[in-house]
């Protein structure tokens, strides 16, 4: 199976503000009027991460420029149809994109208009063709030490939205220095609200950090990748039918692993956890889900069996509409 071709491809762990295509980031400076003076290489680099990326607080550096440009409706309504539209063109057949409302309030906007924004450029593209991409959102809540508030409200948020383009919360940010178990009481209040959860966690912080995004009561969990190192966090996983969102080439970026070589992909695989493949950030990782997968299946000798494995995870871990999941499974199966 040449993977350039599929048209089946699901990316569930997908940040806007980190992928954001090149085109769209010289536009909304121009709109903006601000001068880049810089070549699109120079552009890139500033956007991307180099080689010797340390970790990842480096790693969430890169994300601070994006946002300067992404405070307006019409640049956040830019932002989701150049994605997607990007998207649709790399043969994706779904993605859920995520962001955080509470950084896109700068110029005065509240979420609830930051996330209508976003829908807007959304419904501009999924579904709009029976031959459409279809997408969700995600809306993350953000660790760090005086944004209680904005996160309560970004729940808040989800539960009004939720079924009407928003499909699930999440938890970003820095795990190592804000621990997972802190933001127990926030998602128990999304559970009370019925709201889907998937958390990052077991990036930059250890298999305690799943282990607690498990007990908040994640469906999914971002990353998760560190599961990989112990028996009982994997059959934890296994035994809660929780789905893994790994993302290779972040996670190479931000040292979770030195070499492709060493992802622990095949552990997860035998111990019979559920994974699908991501981007994380297309931009910040200068990666695209091709990519990903064909980065797999260099490295690890993995087929159609394996690919075809991988998609069907996806589809049926994806926070949609049971007709939604049984269209992706049925082209899927079509594909292969």
């Amino acid at each position: 199976m040449n993977i350039q071709n599929l048209n089946c491809l699901i990316d569930l762990h997908l940040h806007l503000d980190g992928s954001l295509p090149l085109h769209t980031v010289k536009e909304l400076a121009e709109q903006q009027g601000i001068t880049l003076q810089m070549t699109d290489g120079e552009l890139k680099k500033k956007l991307s991460v180099p080689a010797g990326c340390r970790d990842l607080n480096e790693y969430l550096t890169k994300f601070e420029f994006p946002l300067t440009l992404m405070q307006t409706p019409e640049a956040l309504e830019k932002c989701m149809h150049d994605l997607l539209t990007e998207l649709e063109g790399q043969g994706v057949q779904y993605c859920e994109g995520r962001f955080a409302p509470q950084l896109h309030t700068q110029k005065g906007m509240s979420q609830n208009e930051v996330i209508e924004a976003v829908k807007a450029g959304l419904y501009s593209v999924a579904g709009v063709k029976p031959e459409s991409i279809h997408a969700g959102i995600i809306l993350c809540c953000m660790r760090g030490s005086d944004n209680g508030q904005q996160n309560k409200i970004t729940v808040e948020e989800a539960a009004r939205h939720l079924g009407s383009g928003v499909c699930a919360v999440d938890l970003a940010g820095a795990e190592a220095l804000y621990p997972t178990e802190q933001y127990a009481d926030l998602f128990a209040y999304a559970k009370q609200l019925r709201i889907p959860v998937t958390i990052h966690a077991g990036e930059a912080a250890g298999t305690e950090s799943i282990r607690a995004a498990v007990a908040m009561g994640a469906a999914r969990i971002g990353h998760g990748i560190r599961a990989a190192y112990d028996a009982e966090t994997m059959e934890l996983l296994k035994e809660n039918h929780i789905t893994l969102e790994l993302c290779p080439t972040s996670n190479l970026n931000t040292k979770v692993v030195d070499s492709i070589g060493q992802y622990p992909i095949r552990q997860l695989m035998d111990a019979g956890v559920a994974v699908t493949i991501n981007t994380d950030n297309m931009t910040v990782s200068d990666t695209c889900i091709q990519h990903e997968y064909q980065l797999l299946a260099d490295t690890f000798a993995f087929g159609d069996t394996q690919i075809k494995e991988f998609l069907y995870h996806a589809a049926e871990a994806s926070f949609t509409t049971e007709d939604i999941k049984q269209l992706l499974k049925a082209r899927i199966t079509y594909t292969f």
